[in-house]
């Protein structure tokens, strides 16, 4: 199984081990017009849902009807994408994608709030910090680079801190009559300013709610918001972008490919509008934990232990998947349940952060994750 080779992955992480010692630049010292944004799927999406590891001797008999999904699904080595993830697909043709498996956070239990607490603050306990990694990667950026946008109802946990940050969406409107909505838009029509304000609002609104709404629309809604909140000189520079709906205990098959053609929609809208500023732009997606390796009875999965991270931009050295792959036969998962994570979820983003910043490593490994442990950082994830 030549892609889930272990010395494949580990190779490249041996070597950057020497950056933990280079001298390198604590802080960036100049401006580079790089975009970062930080996608949240709540609610612990399935990583073995989302690119299967088909060639795993042990997957067809652990996922059953779940392996189904996966014939028409994109060949990435010996992993299949799945078949709603086209938009992905593309970029991973591109060299502007890389999946990176098996890793999972600090955590170790299966509480969605606790899970995303540490997912976000970047702690390896929940509640033990207050402030969430990204506000503190605003100190390590140059001034004309740290502003920040929340595009959510309210500004979450990861960007909270000392640093001021934005959220873009009207928290009262998802609660106001539909009638009362119409109304207004009626009102609004006839004045060009209002009118356009006004539409961008409810488009906020609409983004809001079901990323697998209108057959992905949202999500490439959502994804054509984002891309004109970071575009331009004076656009934000790191965004976070919530997604909910991936907790997916019943019917899975149908709820996940739902919510990953939602996804893909998003991508797909956030190249397209960022234009020629998606060269600069680094996308990480990430949840706060997996799900169990095999179905449950009601076609669904339960809360589990590792899962996948996706990196996406054309700053991204891609057209790879990455994993030091633990098996799915009983005797490797972790808890005989899980997927067992075989990289820390903290130093992935340490190093792709670090990375695509120009930071040192070490300082901003100990920064963004004060607790980060002594696993060997992962290098050559953002083009030179």
């Amino acid at each position: 199984m030549a892609a889930l080779d272990r010395r494949t992955f580990l190779a490249g992480a041996a070597g950057a081990l020497a950056l933990l010692a280079a001298p390198q630049i604590a802080v960036a010292q100049a401006a580079t017009d790089r975009r970062f944004v930080f996608i949240i799927q709540r609610g612990a999406a399935d990583g073995l849902g989302t690119l299967a590891p088909t060639a795993d001797p042990a997957f067809a008999g652990l996922r059953g009807a779940f392996a189904e999904d996966f014939a028409a699904g994109a060949r990435l080595g010996d992993f299949t994408l799945h078949p709603n993830m086209a938009a992905a697909a593309q970029l991973y043709q591109a060299r502007e994608a890389l999946f990176v498996h098996a890793v999972a956070s600090p955590y170790r239990d299966r509480s969605h709030f606790d899970g995303q607490n540490v997912l976000e603050t970047g702690g390896n306990a929940a509640y033990t910090l207050r402030d969430g990694w990204m506000n503190r990667l605003l100190s390590l950026l140059p001034a004309n680079e740290s502003r920040a946008i929340a595009v959510s109802a309210t500004v979450p946990v990861v960007l909270r801190g000392s640093r001021e940050v934005a959220s873009y969406a009207p928290s009262n409107l998802p609660d106001a009559p539909d009638d009362l909505l119409a109304r207004v838009t009626q009102l609004y029509a006839q004045d060009t300013d209002l009118h356009a304000a006004w539409a961008q609002a409810m488009q906020t609104r609409t983004m809001a709610g079901d990323l697998s709404a209108a057959n992905g629309q949202n999500g490439a809604a959502t994804g054509m918001l984002a891309a004109r909140l970071l575009s331009g000189p004076e656009g934000a520079r790191l965004a976070v972008i919530d997604t909910g709906g991936w907790d997916t205990h019943a019917n899975q098959r149908g709820r996940l490919g739902f919510q990953l053609r939602g996804l893909d929609a998003m991508l797909g809208a956030l190249k397209a509008g960022l234009g020629a500023d998606w060269a600069n732009t680094l996308v990480v997606v990430a949840t706060e934990f997996g799900r169990t390796a095999a179905p449950n009875g009601t076609g669904g999965t339960d809360h589990g232990t590792a899962s996948l991270a996706m990196l996406f931009g054309g700053a991204v050295a891609g057209g790879r998947v990455l994993a030091d792959w633990p098996g799915l036969g009983q005797a490797a998962l972790y808890e005989g349940r899980d997927l067992k994570p075989t990289l820390d979820l903290d130093v992935l983003l340490a190093s792709a952060v670090a990375e695509h910043y120009r930071l040192d490593l070490a300082h901003a490994g100990r920064t963004l994750f004060p607790n980060i442990g002594n696993g060997r950082p992962v290098e050559g994830l953002i083009r030179a």
